[in-house]
Order: structure tokens, then C-alpha cells, then sequence
């Protein structure tokens, strides 16, 4: 099966789960649950939707309920709409991936504010070396003064030979 169809119907099955859940699963334990993403295999047989639930681990179980009951409905729905021959068998996941981000975010706000702590004490600090500890090329000036200062070490050394 060509993978951009494979694409698309998982697409539109998004589109159906999400609008059944909004308008037409009246379930009670059904809380505020989000379609995130629908990924079907390459037969077409077996649909994976995967949905966020905003709430509590209590929410989060009611809604896996809720979410299991309606899925003959579900599907039924999502065969009337697509028109396929064989209505993919569906399995709701919830997904891991938001309360990831919120952890990586609140990772990225710790490593902020260690980094404002850093700059802060690094403020009235000063360099170890030099101000400027990369090589410049010599003006005119400095090259005189090495170049008399060559003459001067040249005929030390003459000198000492003698």
C-alpha cells in the first residue's frame, strides 16, 4: 500500500475520532480528552489513535473507559466516512508525549536559571590572563623596536665569542 494514502486516511481518521469524541460520545467519564495522532499499518487493517487527556490519573483511567466502550461506534463511524471495504480495528493509546515536554520543560527552566545564577557571579569577575590573549600583527612601531632589540642580542653574542 502506497505510504502517502497510508497518510492520509490515518489523517482523516483524526479528523472523524476527534469530531465523534466532541459531538457525539456523550459519555459521562469522558473527560477533556485531545486526538493527537491516528497512525494506521500499511494493510490498512489496525488504526492506532493516540489522545491526551487534560487532568488527573483518575480522569486519565475514566476517559481509557470511556474511550473503550465507544469504540464500536467509533468505528462504524470511521467505515461509513472512509468507505473502506474493511474498517480498521482501532486502539485507542494514551500519549506519553505531552508530559514529556512538561518535564523537558521544566528541565530547561532549571538549566535557565542555573545559567542566570553563573552570569551573575561572573559579573564583577575579570579574566585569568591577558585582556587580548590572541596574536595581533605588529605595527610599524613594535617592529623597530624588535628589530633594534635583534641588533642589540646579535652583538652580545659576537662579543662573547671573541
Amino acid at each position: 500500500m502506497d505510504a502517502a494514502r497510508a497518510r492520509k486516511l490515518a489523517d482523516r481518521i483524526q479528523q472523524i475520532v476527534a469530531e465523534m469524541l466532541e459531538r457525539r460520545i456523550k459519555d459521562p467519564r469522558l473527560g477533556f480528552v485531545t486526538v493527537t495522532d491516528a497512525r494506521i499499518t500499511a494493510d490498512l487493517r489496525d488504526a492506532t489513535v493516540f489522545y491526551t487527556v487534560f487532568g488527573s490519573d483518575a480522569e486519565r483511567a475514566d476517559s481509557a473507559a470511556a474511550l473503550e466502550s465507544a469504540k464500536g461506534v467509533i468505528r462504524s463511524e470511521v467505515g461509513r466516512q472512509t468507505g473502506l471495504r474493511h474498517t480498521p480495528t482501532l486502539t485507542f493509546k494514551h500519549d506519553p508525549l505531552p508530559d514529556s515536554a512538561k518535564h523537558l520543560d521544566g528541565l530547561l527552566a532549571e538549566a535557565r536559571a542555573r545559567d542566570a545564577e553563573i552570569a551573575k557571579r561572573a559579573e564583577g569577575a575579570s579574566h585569568a590572563g591577558d585582556a587580548d590573549p590572541y596574536r595581533r600583527p605588529e605595527t610599524d612601531e613594535e617592529a623597530a623596536e624588535h628589530e633594534y632589540s635583534d641588533e642589540e642580542s646579535s652583538d652580545r653574542a659576537g662579543h662573547s665569542a671573541t
